[in-house]
């Protein structure tokens, strides 16, 4: 797994039998015989092995259809807990899940991110031990950490990679500095990654081609494809917000290039030029303010912005073929001018069989797709095939 400690891995069969209970439904020996082909005994010490680590549990029994009911096993999400972390600009939210992604308890509270690495995952640690006290489970009871952070990553290090917004964080182990307090794999990667994966699992299980916009500050995608996230070969894949528009040259971006899309159109870029036309200062929060009280200033931004990132999307839908895209993030939580500024120029430019069923909706899950994001990223290694084989083998150990 990106930016992870390694799972003990040697694969002999019993990871692979425990995907089918993942879906949570009560499985006989029999339906198992029946669905894999193996013999009674094979199966029996399947059963047996997850079992002993916890991630199985007898549910009872089936009807009987003559003879003596025959028992029921069903995946035990209660076996352990994980730790998601949604680190933003100026706050953090953190929370802890069972393996199923259910939300446990959680913690939301004002961190800045320019407070360094340091005394941010010091923090973390710190939350994570005090949410295991509140659920009233251990350290022990932990499989891991997964972090969303607010800019680039390498997925293969889980390194913040020059991070425009995170001054002290490039280049830093932040996997290690967190496994060494808590002792537990660590997964890091952008947010709007995590968020993009929280949404799909929480709100559209369904859909395997989803593109997840975030609108704040800055503006940012996550990709997922065939129900995996694509990072591309160095993890900037989704990098929405510094494509370059058009008409826009001289528009100069934080990151040192002219034109780009988070420049023009966030969150930060209406703030900026509400102030230049009102002669007041205008923060970030005056804009969602006015745009929910129906200002027409602050809505005719938004619509533009909207357009703008339409333009940028309607490239990526061409490229892409996503079956949804899913707008969040501040901006987009206020009202509808941004998405329909979006819908009007994506419909308008692009192919007509790329959206012939394409739906752009706003966000859904709220404020915990980012915590339930990033524990997906450690629940899904977790519970991988060669990660269950190697829990079976340490606990024959």
């Amino acid at each position: 797994m990106d930016g992870l400690r390694k799972f003990p891995t040697r694969p002999t069969g019993a990871g692979e039998t425990f995907q089918l209970f993942r879906d949570g439904t009560p499985r006989t020996r029999a339906w198992l015989m029946a669905e894999t082909g193996h013999s009674r005994s094979t199966v029996a010490a399947r059963i047996d092995a997850l079992v002993r680590i916890g991630v199985l549990a007898p549910t009872g029994e089936a009807s009987s259809t003559g003879g003596r009911p025959p028992a029921t096993f069903a995946f035990e999400p209660s076996a352990r807990v994980v730790l998601g972390v949604d680190l933003g600009a100026t706050r953090a939210r953190v929370g802890l899940t069972d393996l199923a992604g259910k939300l446990l308890a959680e913690l939301d509270e004002l961190v800045a991110i320019t407070d360094g690495p340091r005394a941010v995952l010091e923090w973390v640690a710190d939350t994570a031990e005090k949410l295991l006290a509140q659920v009233g489970r251990t350290i022990r009871d932990l499989a891991g950490v997964g972090i969303g952070v607010p800019g680039p990553v390498d997925h293969t290090t889980g390194r913040p990679v020059n991070p425009p917004i995170m001054p002290g964080w490039n280049d830093v182990d932040v996997p290690q500095m967190l496994s060494a307090r808590l002792g537990v794999p660590v997964a890091v990667d952008n947010d709007a990654n995590i968020i993009a994966l929280g949404e799909q699992r929480t709100i559209y299980p369904g859909e395997r081609e989803l593109l997840f916009v975030k609108v704040a500050t800055g503006i940012g995608a996550g990709i997922l494809m065939d129900g995996e996230l694509r990072r591309g070969a160095q993890g900037a894949a989704g990098d929405i917000g510094h494509l370059s528009l058009a008409g826009h040259q001289d528009v100069l971006c934080r990151c040192g290039n002219y034109g780009c899309l988070e420049a023009v159109a966030s969150l930060s870029s209406i703030a900026a030029h509400l102030s230049a036309e009102t002669g007041e200062p205008v923060t970030t929060d005056d804009v969602v303010a006015r745009v929910r009280v129906g200002d027409v200033r602050a809505n005719s931004h938004v619509r533009q912005a909207g357009r703008d990132i339409g333009m940028a999307l309607a490239s990526a839908v061409n490229l892409l073929n996503p079956s949804r895209i899913v707008v969040g993030g501040h901006l987009a939580l206020a009202g509808d001018q941004l998405i329909a500024g979006i819908r009007e120029i994506v419909y308008q430019r692009c192919m007509p069989l790329a959206t012939a069923r394409l739906q752009i909706t706003t966000a859904r899950a709220g404020n915990n797709a980012g915590i339930v994001g990033a524990a997906t990223l450690v629940i899904d290694h977790f519970l991988a095939p060669e990660a269950v084989e190697g829990l079976i083998l340490s606990k024959e150990a």
